[in-house]
């Protein structure tokens, strides 16, 4: 594989993890896609780092499992901001 990927593969994991940071909000931070950070986490990590691999699938569950929490909080500020706007 090549080093470069093995590299930011490496970068987005340790990001994840320190940050308990969502797929997300890593493509934001690194400026890559949120396709490129699933498939440099999810499948890359594994075959460099099995061990940074299971941590950042923690985090990654835990994130999947709050994610209609989150919706739901969008939800409500995005109605909150177009009530104080009218």
């Amino acid at each position: 594989m090549n080093d470069i990927l093995e590299a930011r593969a490496l970068r987005l994991g340790e990001y994840i993890v320190q940050q308990k940071a969502t797929v997300r909000s890593t493509a934001k931070y690194f400026g890559v896609s949120k396709s490129t950070v699933h498939k440099d986490v999810s499948e890359r990590l594994q075959d460099i780092n099995s061990s940074l691999y299971k941590d950042v699938k923690k985090v990654l569950e835990v994130n999947k499992a709050q994610r209609h929490i989150r919706g739901g909080y969008a939800t409500k500020n995005k109605y909150a901001r177009k009530r104080l706007e009218s």
